[in-house]
């Protein structure tokens, strides 16, 4: 989801989780205190709903035996020939997720400026958007966990319930985009409780240090796969005016941000703090997350500097 042009006060958040991993609990936790929840399974449903035009792109490209007698669209149907085969549900996703996407552009653009927004969606880290949110905030829950929630709540038989999880990508590959892990193997109050800690110690500081351009105190370098999602993060804010990803300005607790030549660091400043750095000093910005203190020294790249 790109950045819009009033997003500085809006707090964009990514949630995503393997099938079964209790998501839907952050979401709706989360919800209760105001947050703007857009929840991409719900939209995926709407699109298809009777009478739509995904529906009836659906329908074409796999047949009526998708459909229901009444005409609605037969999901266990349509699983069973996706899950089971990638390039169909490549083909799904190619009609399904375009209209996802300008549904959820309309509601971003609908929410009240000074908010917080959670994306729900299952498969964020396979299509590669942690680096479009403030935040990204996965619940983890081990594999035979979640098996043993889908058959026993969802009345999975436990061969498709493996292969829904299969179809999705890794833990390993989820903790690699993580700005938050949310461990989710006790009761559902616990995870509630984690959430409202999330919510109260980080996410609803976090918008307030947007709204009034305030940053925290930085307190040393990111470690590495920190450093690397921040660095995924920059790069999709700045495009080509990063000449490179951060790294440890020598002789400083900062990460010195090299823009390329002809890019001074004006020209990035508006964009820096809507991403959810501020500007602190004359080619200085700092994070407004309460959870990852960090420095950015900002340069432009000149003849000489930097390689």
């Amino acid at each position: 989801m790109p950045h819009t042009a009033d997003a500085a006060h809006r707090l964009w958040i990514g949630l995503s989780g393997g099938i079964g991993s209790g998501k839907s609990t952050v979401s709706s936790a989360l919800a209760r205190h105001g947050v703007v929840v857009i929840d991409a399974d719900a939209l995926a449903r709407e699109v298809v709903e009777p009478g739509t035009r995904g529906l009836e792109a659906v329908a074409h490209r796999f047949g009526s035996g998708i459909l229901t007698p009444d005409g609605a669209l037969d999901r266990p149907a349509l699983g069973r020939i996706v899950f089971a085969d990638p390039a169909a549900r490549r083909e799904l996703e190619g009609i399904t997720h375009p209209l996802i996407a300008e549904r959820t552009r309309e509601l971003v653009a609908a929410a009240p400026r000074s908010s917080i927004l959670v994306h729900d969606v299952p498969l964020l880290v396979e299509l590669g958007y942690a680096p479009r949110y403030h935040l990204v905030v996965i619940v983890g829950t081990s594999r035979e966990t979640r098996l043993e929630r889908l058959v026993r709540l969802r009345g999975m038989d436990r061969a498709e319930a493996e292969q829904r999880i299969d179809a999705q990508a890794s833990d390993d590959a989820r903790r690699a985009v993580a700005d938050v892990w949310l461990t989710n193997e006790g009761s559902v109050q616990e995870l509630r409780s984690a959430t409202q800690g999330l919510y109260a110690e980080r996410l609803a500081p976090y918008l307030a240090n947007l709204e009034q351009g305030r940053a925290v105190a930085a307190r040393g370098v990111p470690g590495p796969e920190a450093l690397g999602r921040l660095g995924a993060r920059l790069e999709h804010v700045l495009g080509d005016d990063l000449a490179g990803l951060p790294d440890l300005d020598p002789g400083t607790d900062s990460l010195l941000l090299m823009l390329t030549a002809g890019t001074p660091p004006a020209a990035v400043a508006e964009r820096l703090t809507e991403a959810g750095f501020p500007q602190v000093g004359d080619g200085q910005h700092a994070a407004a997350d309460p959870g990852r203190p960090v420095l950015l020294t900002v340069r432009e790249h000149t003849v000489g500097a930097g390689g």
